[in-house]
């Protein structure tokens, strides 16, 4: 084993503990940007002035009325920014436009006194538009060819020969919706000055390097004048890595401008109206299979709605590419992408970061030409598993391919999946107005940034004299679980016991140029770098026990606190050893760095290995279908899922149900509308509160819900032998929308294939079943409401029902 994944007898890590503030949670007491400015004398408030179009030019602003307003401080406009009018690391997202690019984008901010104060001085602002043309979704920048950034391309083998070899080919078109973060904290950042003029930030941030980066770039200022702290999020999920910029840019702006405290925190509407969303894609492709159902060819055009600007859109887009495989070996690939530019918030990272998108476009094209191949769609899927030696479409081994078929089989076993499948039959069939399907989804996700310089990070350790132990790192901490674990390896690479180490929150004047904690990454590269550091002064220590327990200092061990030789006799207390150390001038601190190895990836020409290893997971979901309504229920889901040898195995599996749920809910209930009419409202996001934005709740948790860990799954060359678990489960909710899919169909004849929307509300279920009775009604099979065509014919593709657009049709044919 290397020495990052080897573990020492007894650690701490693999223990089964809550969260470290899980106490605090649950009581209250634990604090979270914005309760920080009841501690802070003086704060002023901050409110948007947000603009009524989704596109317009802004040709006069008048903020005077806004300091008539009593308890208005001041109103911050484009002429107060110091530096550069700009919060995107792209270049593309002035702070305060002089062109509106979405419905809600804040052109102005005021400062007062209370919320209200400044709630009332931003509706006293005069401001006029020269409205212009809107493009609001994604089909009609397609139209207009209105695209931004990158337009990668990922190919591999002949595609014209693949196809020209293929038995079936099938084609067909798939638009899916994006989601909202739905964070329990939206977003908050509190700004002070000190008395020589340096900036201190509270912020909400999953990236405070980055937040620092922007604060100094708008203040026109250098980094060593920003300090940006992260207490902890309440959620963030993606939606807190480049977003928070701009807004500590405005709070540090104020800060500066009256020389007192600036919060700015979003209420809900605010947030989802001003804040980005995982992207919505639209798809084109063209499959082929051999005679016996394998995979021999895949060409497809994938488009993001990346909104009004950049953001993090060409990172989403390649990761998007890059996981269109999924787990399943395609010889011959070729996969366009590009982003749309559309009037609507800048779309921005979201868990899984692409990866669900592209994943998504294979199990659609899977689960509907299934029943076009004669073919049960489980048996489609594990037919075409990646096998040892394997590499994808970009180059890349595919490690371990093997634990995808062990997952496979597990979930098969213990989820009792044959037994089950056969009373569902048995069900179907005594019950005309319902029907049940079992469905089953792998995932394969690999793990690490796409960029390269990405994978580093740093943490600082301090032991004190009387053994206490204080950690900072340069990850965040938003609710996952990631300062849990780094207190783990912390006591396990120092051999104490959990209770001696303590951690502080992380900031940007302790470790300095981090990285996200995004990418599933946090722990993979925060742990190594807390390891690091341990492991500097352990060896420093070791020193100094070998001249009192008289070995050789690689015979010191360091376990529970306690300090012995191999062979046992003598015991140091821990403590004890560094107050030793301490008056040898032994140094009892250390600044730990990790890096990833072995990762190389050229972007402009979409190959290399850019990930460290492939995490996988599999699993099954059984629901039941209303035929009156499309109302459905989530009986039972059994999920195997791989994270290597676990850090923290209480966190794991709490990852691993959060995650599934929150892709079920992206797939089957959350459902962003956008007002797509000519009126004046053009562009308005429709569904900005928890009344018209459905999220998951207890009623949509499955009734029998069984998760386990793949057992024997050490990952060398990770920290203890451990892997990611953030993101990785979301998509194990493919199996939902999958059994949906099936039940629906169970409505029609047998080999019908259905058109599904994404995502699959009881509406689009409905619109569903409706089809599949339509086929048995005119007695032959169908296929997205259209009847078997050759593949090059798609003049009378035409949707099934009226949300099709978001879901389309394909057109098929046997070749």
């Amino acid at each position: 084993m290397s020495a990052l994944s080897d573990r020492p007898a007894n650690p701490v890590v693999g223990q089964t503990i809550p969260h470290e503030s899980a106490g605090l949670h649950v009581t209250g007491q634990a604090l979270y940007t914005d309760d920080l400015t009841v501690r802070t004398h003086g704060v002023l408030h901050a409110h948007p002035v947000q603009a009524p179009h989704a596109h317009a030019r802004i040709t006069r602003m008048d903020t005077e009325p806004a300091l008539a307003v009593e308890g208005v401080v001041r109103v911050l406009t484009k002429a107060d920014v110091p530096g550069v009018n700009d919060a995107g690391v792209k270049h593309d997202e002035p702070l305060f436009p002089d062109e509106v690019m979405f419905y809600g984008h804040a052109v102005a901010w005021v400062l007062g006194e209370t919320l209200e104060a400044a709630r009332l001085g931003a509706l006293a602002v005069e401001v006029d538009y020269d409205p212009l043309p809107a493009l609001v979704n994604v089909k009609e920048a397609i139209a207009a060819e209105r695209f931004q950034g990158a337009t990668p391309r990922m190919e591999r083998g002949d595609i014209d020969a693949g196809f020209a070899a293929a038995a079936h080919v099938f084609s067909g078109e798939f638009e899916f919706a994006g989601q909202e973060h739905f964070y329990l904290e939206t977003h908050c950042s509190l700004a002070m000055v000190d008395e020589s003029g340096q900036i201190f930030v509270q912020s909400s941030t999953q990236h405070p390097s980055e937040t620092q980066d922007i604060v100094a770039h708008v203040m026109g200022i250098p980094s060593h004048e920003v300090t940006v702290q992260c207490l902890r999020m309440g959620g963030g999920f993606g939606g807190k890595e480049m977003q928070p910029h701009g807004f500590a840019a405005i709070a540090a702006i104020g800060a500066t401008l009256t020389g007192r405290p600036v919060r700015l925190r979003l209420n809900r509407t605010q947030d989802l109206t001003m804040s980005g969303k995982r992207h919505g894609f639209h798809a084109q492709w063209r499959v082929g299979f051999n005679a016996s159902g394998r995979l021999q060819a895949l060409d497809a055009t994938l488009t993001a709605d990346g909104g009004w600007s950049l953001d993090l859109s060409e990172p989403v887009l390649a990761r998007a590419l890059c996981h269109i495989d999924n787990a399943y070996w395609v010889p011959n690939v070729r996969v366009n992408g590009r982003i749309a530019q559309t009037n609507k918030t800048s779309q921005t990272a979201f868990r899984g970061f692409g990866g669900p998108q592209g994943m998504l476009v294979m199990e659609d094209i899977l689960g509907r030409c299934a029943p076009l191949l004669g073919l049960d769609a489980m048996e489609l899927r594990r037919r075409n598993f990646y096998r040892e030696g394997q590499s994808t479409p970009y180059g890349q081994p595919v490690k371990d391919a093997d634990r995808m078929g062990t997952c496979w089989d597990q979930v098969t076993k213990t989820g009792e999946v044959e037994r089950r499948r056969n009373q569902i039959a048995t069900f179907n069939a005594s019950h005309p107005t319902s029907r049940r399907a079992l469905a089953m989804t792998p995932v394969k996700f690999g793990i690490s940034f796409n960029l390269t310089a990405f994978n580093q990070a740093g943490a600082l350790v301090h032991v004190y004299k009387d053994g206490s132990v204080l950690i900072t790192h340069g990850g965040t901490e938003m609710g996952q679980g990631l300062h849990t674990k780094m207190l783990q390896v912390a006591a396990t690479a120092l051999g104490v016991p959990l209770s001696t180490v303590r951690l502080a929150p992380t900031r940007t004047d302790k470790v300095p140029n981090t990285s996200a904690t995004a990418a599933s990454s946090g722990a993979d590269l925060n742990g190594g770098a807390v390891k690091n550091a341990c492991e500097q002064i352990v060896d420093r220590l070791r020193g100094v026990a070998s001249s009192i327990l008289g070995v050789h200092p690689s015979d010191v061990r360091f376990s529970d606190g306690t300090v012995t030789s191999v062979g046992g006799g003598q015991v140091i207390p821990w403590g004890d050893l560094v107050n030793k150390a301490y008056f040898q001038r032994i140094q009892l601190w250390a600044a730990g760095f990790y890096r990833t190895e072995g990762l190389h990836w050229d972007s402009s020409v979409m190959h290399g290995s850019p990930f460290k290893y492939f995490s996988y997971g599999v699993a099954a979901a059984e629901v039941e279908v209303d035929g009156f309504t499309g109302a459905y229920r989530l009986r039972r889901v059994d999920i195997v899922h791989d994270v290597g040898d676990s850090l923290s195995p209480l966190l794991d599996i709490g990852q691993v149900e959060g995650a599934f749920v929150q892709g079920a809910g992206w797939l089957t209930l959350e459902d962003l509308r956008w007002d797509e009419s000519d009126r004046p409202s053009r562009g308005r996001l429709a569904t900005q509160a928890a009344s018209t934005y459905k999220l998951p709740s207890f009623s949509e948790m499955p009734e029998v819900f069984n998760v386990a860990l793949l057992e024997r799954a050490h990952e060398e060359g990770a920290v203890y032998g451990s892997k990611a678990v953030g993101e990785p489960p979301l998509m194990l909710a493919f199996s939902v929308r999958e059994a949906l899919r099936q039940a629906a169909a169970a409505f029609g004849p047998a080999g019908i294939s259905v058109d599904l929307a994404s995502p699959a509300t009881p509406e689009a279920v409905y619109w569903a079943v409706a089809e599949a009775r339509r086929a048995s009604e005119h007695g032959h099979v169908t296929e997205g409401g259209t009847g078997v065509v050759p593949d090059q014919s798609t003049a009378d593709l035409r949707p099934a029902h009226p949300r099709s657009e978001q879901a389309t049709n394909a057109a098929t044919a046997g070749v």
